[in-house]
């Protein structure tokens, strides 16, 4: 190689080819790989709605992670990297810990689908301790707070992403007051309180607050039920506290007053959406709908980002180890391409995936947050959700 590049000191050509086999040979004498990441689910009983149109995929998550594998092998292939995705589907009802105990055997990868509560159970596992699990599932900002886990990422937005992109759309459009409608149901108290402490954030008003009644018909009574409970003198939008797309769908069109209708139903802030397409989005659309038959979700999306940082970590630091992965992966050596025109890095503090926040309709994107204007001394990625100083994650040390 040296008699080459000096006898080709003055072709640029020549030289870009001798850096290029080198590079070649020296993946070429790697050491094969063969990275086992685990899918752990625990499938949840959605609750009853009023609308026969609201329907939740059975599988999602678990579609997002498999693309991300078929996408981590599709580069791996020239680098002798072979990505398998082992399954674990736990019914509801079943002892999601009892399976969680028998697969977390040995170090591993795992990304979970599963509820803020068996999260931390699976993470103080004794078996755990030394593993990497990625949170594709729960979007609990106390996971990210004084609940946050050293061996725990998030690929999922917390609820204080996406509130505060919702506000700070409210405050480009100058909408000061709000009127907030919460659901019966614990996720939506969990979503209503990351709103309120946006709205604070933001200094935005909640002039108005009112919890769902259980008993109205929205099918039947929606154009006399919303406006008379929507009914004030003034407010500038209305947000929506109902995870489960309980009544949230009845709002738009029928408030007391002209206005617009945004939170889980309206203007949602979401990780994902079938109308992002920006970015290079429309080919991971393509190979999502390919494979899956529908649209991909912010869970699946999570799913994705997840199983795509595994891929990027082991390429880049030739291991599978998890806790070699996850000092690289908070590292300022990674950044993941998410599609979203922005390049992903995982915060330091809580193990958070920093990235931008659309706000969509079901048709299109209306907004990317953070919104032009909303400045940070590091990244403007942090202006979403919990910021370092905000955060009282301890566990995650100083990485």
């Amino acid at each position: 190689m040296v008699a080459i590049m000096t006898s080709c000191a003055s072709c640029r050509w020549c030289r870009v080819a001798v850096v290029l086999a080198m590079a070649w040979c020296g993946s070429a004498a790697a050491d094969a790989l063969d990275v086992r990441i685990i899918y752990l689910e625990q499938k949840q009983q959605r609750p009853p709605v009023l609308s026969n149109l609201v329907v939740w995929p059975e599988n999602e998550g678990e579609q997002g992670a498999l693309v991300g594998v078929a996408d981590n092998n599709t580069t791996g292939k020239f680098l002798k990297q072979t990505y398998t995705l082992e399954q674990i589907l736990v019914e509801e009802g079943n002892d999601v810990i009892a399976a969680a105990e028998a697969a977390l055997a040995g170090p591993v990868v795992v990304i979970a689908n599963v509820s803020a509560d068996n999260l931390r159970r699976i993470a103080d596992l004794p078996m755990a301790r030394d593993d990497l699990i990625f949170n594709a599932g729960s979007a609990d900002v106390a996971l990210r707070d004084d609940e946050c886990r050293a061996n725990v990422l998030h690929t999922l937005p917390s609820r204080a992403m996406l509130t505060d992109a919702l506000m700070q759309f409210f405050t480009k459009r100058k909408w000061k007051s709000v009127f907030l409608l919460e659901g019966n149901r614990v996720v939506d108290g969990l979503f209503a309180d990351a709103v309120r402490q946006s709205a604070r954030k933001y200094r935005i008003s909640i002039d108005h607050e009112k919890r769902w009644l259980d008993d109205a018909d929205m099918r039947r009574n929606a154009a006399a039920e919303i406006p008379a409970f929507t009914q004030a003198r003034k407010y500038d939008v209305v947000v929506v506290a109902d995870e489960h797309d309980d009544f949230g769908q009845y709002v738009m069109f029928n408030t007391w007053l002209p206005r617009p209708v945004a939170g889980t139903s309206g203007l949602e802030p979401v990780g994902w959406h079938r109308v992002v397409e920006q970015w290079g989005a429309a080919q991971l659309q393509s190979r999502f709908y390919e494979r899956a038959g529908r649209g991909m979700t912010s869970v699946d999306y999570a799913a994705w980002a997840a199983a795509r940082s595994i891929g990027e970590a082991v390429t880049r630091t030739g291991s599978v180890m998890p806790q070699e992965l996850m000092s690289y992966i908070v590292s300022d050596k990674f950044s993941l391409g998410g599609f979203k025109g922005a390049k992903m890095t995982y915060r330091r503090w809580n193990g958070q995936l920093r990235q931008p926040i659309p706000l969509v309709h079901p048709q299109s994107v209306v907004a990317l947050a953070p919104i032009d204007g909303f400045l940070h001394q590091t990244t403007e990625l942090d202006t979403l959700g919990l910021d370092q100083p905000e955060s009282r994650c301890t566990s995650m040390g100083t990485q």
